[in-house]
């Protein structure tokens, strides 16, 4: 079993190649919400803006995008599948938002543990 900080190391190396793969393909990242405490996430499920507690956020293993091309904001999944699918092949816990199954989150990567 990996200890927590080893996977954190991991999933930073693993952003560190989204972003330089992202930039490549003309697609400028800016950084959303990484760490979440507690408090927050409560908050963010009361108003539905989370569907869980359980959110890897908390464990600085999640990470939220901004996306821009041609200096254009865009959350658009068929636009940026080609950064969930590199993102998915770094790491088999990778997992990113907009191919989540039960709702689309195209800004969400994380790593679960």
């Amino acid at each position: 079993e990996m200890k927590l900080s080893e996977n954190q190391i991991i999933f930073s190396l693993n952003i560190a190649d989204l972003i330089h793969f992202a930039n490549s393909v003309g697609v400028g990242l800016t950084f959303g919400e990484a760490y979440r405490t507690m408090y927050q996430q409560k908050k963010y499920l009361a108003t539905g803006k989370s569907k869980t507690l359980n959110s890897n956020h908390l464990k600085r293993l999640a990470v939220d995008f901004n996306f821009f091309i041609d200096g254009k904001l865009t959350y658009d999944k068929d636009t940026l599948q080609s950064l969930g699918d590199f993102w998915e092949s770094l790491h088999p816990g990778n997992r990113w938002g907009g191919n989540f199954k039960s709702f689309t989150d195209t800004p969400h990567f994380e790593m679960k543990s």
